[in-house]
């Protein structure tokens, strides 16, 4: 073995030794509310499937229809002859539904965040990012020579000082960039008060929107419309709530889109999305549109979650979205809690350093308006008698 490959084994076997090593376990079939697993059916309370549309039948038609009509894939990037007419018109539909002025597509959200910074900032700008921002707006930044701040989450008197900073240091543009809801925890972003900060300071407001578009605010069309403001680029993704399948996108105002088309390098040197994909999105946002009772589903199922879960004695994080993290403290803690959950038939994950900060190891659990009441009140009871045996409760 090579220096360089025993290296690597040494470094695996410490992340093994301080039980941060994560598994992945097959899904036999479907994603959806109950999965096939090697060792039988489970109850799912991990997946980002909030409307539980990633096997809904329509969305399923429509993408065997796009198959049938556009076939597999494009074979090339956008600009050369990878567009296809189901891509500018899922473009057209996220603009129109997300109240921007067009919108551009990517394989991912992360590649969406990864594209944006660098075209549209450079050594004479500053970004101010809240410090819990999603890896992919951490590693988008890092693209870009603009000067870099941080603000602690949620904290509007430090963006505040660091808006201040950027302007009293000569910055031509200034953009303040957040999640929308922070995956993690589940907290939203003060969205009203960053705004009115960001027009203080002649400053953009970049939002990823990922844990929210299609069931959070007004007909499911996101944080800054349940916040009552408008962002100036946004980002999201098909891989949740709209379908649980692939894809991103860039929202805003003509321009930006415009340069991203010009400039995005995620967008310029990948492959088009495929279009049965692209089918399904705009089937997707179409029930979520008028998705008011799944919605309200969803809402309902985290409610009687909650109740039940800190009824039991579980110390839940506070809020008001479907994801609703377990607190646990330790990574093995969170690990033995996954598999006694495994166990009982409740398919859940155990989220702990890098991903959190150590010793706030966590269940993030996600509910979906796949679930049936029962469903919530089967989970509830796994959870008790796995917190009971681990000493949890």
């Amino acid at each position: 073995m090579s220096s360089t490959l025993h290296d690597i084994s040494s470094e695996l076997d410490a992340i093994r030794a301080q039980s941060l090593w994560k598994l992945e376990r097959p899904i036999l079939g479907r994603q959806s509310a109950h999965i096939r697993v090697n060792s039988g059916e489970v109850l799912n309370f991990c997946a980002n499937n909030y409307l539980g549309l990633a096997d809904h039948p329509d969305l399923v038609k429509a993408a065997h229809e796009a198959l049938d009509t556009h076939g597999l894939g494009m074979a090339s990037v956008r600009f050369i002859c990878g567009t296809s007419d189901l891509h500018l018109a899922l473009e057209r539909r996220l603009a129109d539904y997300l109240g921007l002025d067009d919108s551009i597509l990517f394989a991912a959200c992360f590649d969406a965040n990864g594209a944006v910074f660098e075209p549209l900032f450079g050594e004479q700008d500053a970004i101010v990012s809240d410090a819990l921002n999603h890896a992919s707006i951490i590693d988008g930044i890092r693209l870009s020579k603009a000067r870099r701040l941080r603000f602690a989450n949620g904290d509007m008197n430090e963006l505040e000082a660091q808006l201040r900073a950027a302007r009293e240091g000569g910055a031509r543009r200034i953009v303040i960039v957040t999640d929308g809801v922070f995956s993690m925890d589940g907290y939203f972003a003060k969205l009203a008060e960053i705004r009115a900060l960001a027009d203080r300071f002649d400053a953009l407001v970049m939002v990823d929107d990922c844990h929210a578009t299609g069931f959070i605010g007004p007909e499911g069309r996101g944080t800054p419309q349940r916040a009552g403001v408008k962002a100036d680029i946004l980002t999201g993704t098909l891989g949740k709530a709209l379908g649980g399948s692939a894809g991103g996108y860039i929202a805003a105002s003509q321009p930006i889109v415009d340069l991203m088309r010009q400039r995005a390098r995620p967008y310029l040197f990948s492959n088009a999305l495929p279009p049965p994909i692209v089918a399904a999105g705009i089937k997707a946002i179409d029930m979520a549109e008028r998705g008011d009772d799944l919605r309200a589903k969803l809402s309902d199922n985290a409610r009687r979650f909650r109740a039940g879960m800190g009824a039991a004695g579980f110390t839940l994080l506070p809020g008001e979205h479907p994801i609703i993290p377990v607190m646990l403290g330790e990574a093995k803690l969170a690990q033995d809690m996954a598999a006694k959950l495994y166990d009982k038939g409740v398919y859940v994950t155990g989220f702990f350093f890098p991903v959190v900060p150590r010793g706030q190891a966590r269940i993030r659990t996600q509910m979906s308006a796949a679930h049936s009441p029962q469903d919530i009140d089967t989970a509830i009871a796994a959870f008790t008698a796995a917190g009971r045996e681990l000493g949890v409760i």
